[in-house]
């Protein structure tokens, strides 16, 4: 009887299965996805014979093929020359009929164990308990670490040649070993990656991994700080010993100043013990280990003097913020598969001051707009409208009175004639946000630090000039005034003395406010015209702006 009821399960559970693999292979969606560019040509071309909308998708059927792409892809103008069905998705058909067959199933196999007092449940559940009990973990125990597979390549970074040369060096000796063992060469033990956040460190790292095409091992200088003494230097080991069982291989440490401090008699047993053996391993690498450190940081200043002299990283390669023209490569790779029209040189032009990572934010929520508009390709305007939203964060305009939005517009209007008079880099300026300009670290001359000074002045400037005070909206830009006046000052040498006063500062800053009121007084028809735009659209363009210079000057 028993053998009975269980030949009857398993012939419904295969009658099951072969429902539902027929049920899958004939409504399943064998449609395939394209491209908005792809979708536009068919419907040019006039070999679309059907056209069906559902909620996801809209489907193109053709003599050769049949195709999809999202909806929020395309428009209804698209469609005008073509009679439009509306359609369901297949796949709902498949999930209530699996769903209906899951049911029936489910039923038999009930009745089924409850004739049997739900025996199997309780063993499972006592297996179940046993595994659990076997398997916990102890308290700090140690993962096994494994090598992840890199799919970044050289060719997927932009810019950085100079960074790509250094390291391809590495790559050549981990291919060709015997080559520079002949000439006496040696495999540099560690690799220090030094540079600000966001320029693309740790993607530099795993693009070294995949062209030299050896295990990965990834490790954030964090996952080394631990709770249990002892833990974290025992973590350190079973690094290195993984990456020398599976040599020749590359160990990244990410954030090596996390674990690799200066030892500055202020105790802490466990960092210093995983600083330690960090130290032990990479001295203790023999010649030919074929296993290779690479670190990244962006406080080399704090790492301890012990894990910078030679022997440990013997080349340090520092990747600075992306030049103009490295913008630009970085910007042409993002934007390969990013439909659009706009000469990739004047968003370079638009973007001083961001890293990689920020760049790659910006294309994206470029695309991500031109989308939420419906548009068919990014435009240079879609940039325009999402730059400070990367740089600054999206900020939205607080409820003002009508008094505070004529002060706030005063202000944002003194700042932006400034700025153009001044040629300082920016392409637009929004009435809600008050940073006009980003802070950069490079050189400058005395003249161009003073001209960023005065554009910072010039909003109090026009607002003490038409309403004889000016809000707090001021206290930032007043703020990053001042330090700057103080480092021209006490850092770059550019006060009257190398040891100026006090009170040379407030000179300073008094005599480039009066130049900046005089300015602004010199040109309030243009200030005016400037109010009116900000007054209508809240935002104006530096080539708006200019405009308007130019007719006066």
């Amino acid at each position: 009887m028993l053998e009975s009821k269980t030949n009857r399960i398993a012939l419904f559970v295969s009658a099951f299965i072969i429902i539902a693999l027929v049920l899958f292979a004939i409504l399943r969606d064998n449609s395939q996805a394209i491209s908005l560019a792809q979708a536009q040509e068919l419907l040019q071309s006039r070999s679309v014979k059907k056209v069906v909308v559902t909620k996801k998708y809209v489907f193109l059927k053709t003599d050769t093929g049949y195709y999809k792409i999202p909806s929020s892809q395309v428009t209804p103008k698209m469609f005008i020359n073509y009679k439009v069905e509306v359609g369901t998705e297949a796949n709902i058909l498949i999930y209530i009929l699996f769903f209906v067959l899951f049911l029936g199933l489910g039923s038999l196999l009930f009745r089924y164990l409850q004739k049997r007092d739900f025996k199997l449940f309780e063993s499972v559940e006592s297996e179940q308990a046993g595994s659990s009990s076997a398997g916990t973990a102890l308290p700090g125990e140690s993962s096994v670490i494994e090598a992840i597979k890199s799919d970044v390549s050289f060719a997927d970074i932009g810019g950085i040649s100079d960074v790509k040369m250094e390291l391809e060096e590495i790559i050549d000796f981990m291919k060709n070993p015997k080559r520079y063992k002949s000439f006496g060469a040696r495999l540099p033990k560690g690799v220090l990656l030094v540079g600000p956040p966001g320029v693309g460190k740790t993607m530099i790292a795993k693009a070294v991994a995949h062209e030299a095409e050896v295990p990965f091992y990834y490790q954030s200088g964090a996952s080394f700080v631990q709770i249990y003494v002892g833990m974290g230097a025992k973590r350190v080991h079973e690094l290195f010993k993984a990456a020398k069982k599976n040599a020749p291989s590359i160990i990244f440490i990410d954030e090596i100043d996390a674990v690799g401090k200066k030892r500055d008699g202020n105790r802490n047993d466990e960092r210093e013990a995983t600083l330690n053996q960090l130290l032990t391993e990479m001295d203790g690498f023999e010649g030919s280990s074929g296993v290779i450190v690479v670190a990244a940081t962006n406080k080399i200043d704090v790492l301890d003097s012990a894990l910078l002299r030679a022997g440990r990283f013997d080349r340090r390669i520092f990747v600075e913020l992306p030049t103009k023209k490295e913008r630009e490569a970085i910007l042409s790779k993002y934007l390969e598969k990013v439909p659009h029209e706009l000469d990739v040189k004047v968003v370079a032009n638009m973007t001083v001051g961001f890293n990689g990572a920020s760049l790659a934010a910006l294309v994206n929520e470029a695309a991500l707009l031109a989308l939420r508009q419906n548009d068919f390709h990014v435009t240079l305007e879609h940039f325009y409208q999402v730059k400070d939203k990367v740089m600054f964060g999206k900020k939205k305009l607080q409820m003002l009175s009508e008094k505070q939005k004529a002060f706030r517009v005063t202000y944002q209007a003194g700042k932006v004639l400034v700025a153009t008079y001044y040629d300082l880099p920016f392409e637009k300026l929004m009435l809600s946000n008050e940073k006009l300009t980003p802070q950069t670290d490079e050189p400058y001359i005395k003249q161009e630090l003073e001209s960023r000074v005065r554009m910072l002045l010039s909003g109090m400037a026009s607002c003490d000039i038409k309403y004889s005070e000016h809000s707090n909206n001021a206290k930032e830009d007043l703020k990053q005034a001042k330090e700057i006046v103080e480092k021209m000052c006490n850092d770059y040498g550019m006060a009257s003395s190398f040891l100026p006063d006090t009170k040379e500062q407030g000179l300073i800053l008094e005599r480039l406010y009066g130049e900046t009121k005089d300015l602004l007084l010199s040109m309030q028809e243009i200030v005016n015209k400037i109010e009116a735009v900000l007054y209508e659209r809240e935002s104006i363009s530096k080539n708006e702006v200019k405009s308007y210079l130019d007719a006066v000057l």
